[in-house]
């Protein structure tokens, strides 16, 4: 005979019903986190971009490619990017240092106020001697139509920002353009104790912008794509719970 207690029991259906919401909700993440209690976070295996789900090779307006041509007693030839070869990034598998150096600010303020009374008012105080008829005031309606509207809006927005992010992510050359433009991406993952702070950088370079020491500022990057994060127990904690984030969702209040 069991000598659990039926409020033991109902908290124990209690707890297996949360998991299996969070299980459902969350794609089994909560148990995953559960079996992590007590670890450090695990860092992301070095893995080819090229094989990750969902990646798409870049395709952009490109010219027609230039022929190289060779002349006689010469050492240039038509077609080359540079007389002397040079160690900075030029080919798939190639690294190259991003330099990160953003600081933004915007300060943007609207306020929108708009107002609009109408009023309607007609009526019938004497139709044809009405007021000498018997009983007249109870018949005939004094007011046919009488109509108001008020109506007001009142809008106010305003937006104050300021970011800043300097640091240095090492890119490998990820695909190499028909012009000679080259896809880089870079990604880096600091553990300190139980958090981990994420770093990603993409996008397309020129060789020209490539500077001496294999640098590149991220200004110069186009298409650039960058991501300054982190993930552990601090972000999970700031982070809101699956069921008020359904709630947001779902609520059209």
């Amino acid at each position: 005979m069991s000598t659990f207690s039926p409020a033991f029991r109902l908290r124990r259906i209690a707890i297996s019903a949360l998991l299996l919401a969070s299980c459902a909700l969350g794609g089994c993440s909560s148990i995953d986190r559960l079996s992590q209690i007590g670890e450090q976070p695990k860092l992301s295996a070095i893995e080819n971009p090229t094989a990750q789900p969902g990646y798409k090779p870049v395709q952009m307006p490109m010219p027609k490619p230039e022929v190289a041509s060779y002349n006689p007693n010469s050492l240039w030839r038509n077609g080359s990017r540079a007389f002397f070869k040079d160690q900075r990034a030029r080919q798939v598998g190639d690294i190259l240092t991003v330099t990160v150096n953003i600081t933004d600010k915007a300060n943007i303020e609207n306020d929108t106020s708009r107002s609009r009374t109408n009023k309607e008012d007609s009526g019938i105080t004497d139709f044809i001697g009405s007021q000498t008829i018997t009983q007249a005031n109870k018949i005939l309606p004094g007011r046919i139509l009488t109509a108001d509207s008020t109506s007001s809006s009142e809008g106010k927005g305003s937006v104050d920002r300021k970011e800043a992010l300097q640091t240095n992510v090492a890119a490998v050359v990820t695909q190499v353009l028909p012009n000679g433009n080259l896809v880089v991406e870079g990604k880096q993952e600091i553990r300190v104790n139980f958090e981990i702070r994420e770093l990603i950088v993409a996008g397309i370079v020129r060789p020209e912008d490539i500077q001496s020491d294999n640098t590149i500022d991220s200004t110069k990057i186009a298409q650039a794509r960058i991501a300054y994060g982190g993930r552990g127990q601090i972000m999970d904690v700031q982070q809101p719970r699956y069921g008020q984030q359904v709630m947001d969702v779902l609520l059209p209040f």
